[in-house]
């Protein structure tokens, strides 16, 4: 069995701050501490039911967070940015037998989680096919497109349910729950053990409960908070304006959505 994971730190137990998760930052180090057991967990769990092969993909800022060292031998750890619009998933193909996400978060524009974003603080809220767009719902249509299943996802509470609404087959493990600014966050212990068992409950069932169908057309639209920004980026190529905020791109390829979105947003 081939997996793929793809890790985030601010779904990660205790982080709560947006300082806790930039590298500049003192308090920025336990946290990506934590990033890396909790992906060595899943790794763990992963291999006691059978992976044999496990690629990891850090998907956090610069992509160096998770410590290399750390990481066993049956795994191949990515990390840095190739510049593939596939960002947070590049280094995965058809040969993958599920995907796996670890220190998910909810999406910009959701009151859930205090630092809610997709992918960066630019958007007030970015809409797929009239929904609101976690990079969740981006990596999950990216691992569809390639025929790979989406198996298990650990994070806030607010990304759990939503990601159990787009892939109701999905195994989740909550790591926090968040109102407002304030974050209840569960101890690491406790969150490490439902990584270790949500993997393995994950691994041990049908995963064609897990594929996702890809719609036939993308409407992809961005609501930034800045009107500069928004005029700016209504000049990429398909992208039209729809108000003073918010521009549109309407395709069939799903290509033509995650390129747009690593130019647009970033």
């Amino acid at each position: 069995m081939k997996l793929f994971i793809s890790a985030d730190i601010e779904g990660c137990a205790g982080l709560a701050i947006p300082a806790e998760a930039h590298k500049q930052e003192a308090v920025y180090k336990a946290f990506a501490q934590e990033m890396t057991r909790e992906v060595l967990t899943a790794c763990e769990a992963a291999r006691e039911m059978g992976a044999t092969e496990i690629v990891v993909k850090d998907g956090h800022g610069d992509a160096s967070n998770i410590d290399p060292l750390q990481m066993p031998d049956y795994v191949r750890l990515i990390r840095g940015k190739s510049g593939h619009p596939y960002n947070m998933m590049w280094g995965i193909d058809e040969s993958f037998d599920g995907v796996l996400y670890v220190g998910y978060h909810a999406p910009a524009g959701n009151p859930e989680f205090s630092i809610s974003h997709t992918s960066t603080g630019n958007s007030l809220y970015i809409r797929l096919n009239g929904e609101y767009m976690s990079e969740f719902m981006l990596n999950t249509f990216t691992a569809a497109s390639l025929g790979v299943p989406v198996l298990f996802l650990s994070g806030d509470a607010a990304i759990c349910g939503l990601a159990k609404s787009q892939v109701p087959g999905i195994e989740t493990a909550v790591t926090k729950n968040g109102t407002g600014g304030a974050t209840i966050c569960e101890p690491p212990e406790v969150v490490q053990e439902r990584i270790r068992a949500g993997v393995k409950k994950a691994l041990d069932r049908d995963f064609s409960s897990c594929r996702v169908k890809m719609p036939e057309q993308f409407a992809y639209e961005v609501t930034f908070k800045d009107w500069k920004k928004a005029y700016q980026m209504s000049f990429y190529p398909g992208m039209k304006k729809v108000d003073t905020f918010t521009n549109r791109l309407v395709t069939e390829r799903w290509l033509d959505v995650v390129t747009a979105h690593c130019f647009v947003v970033y």
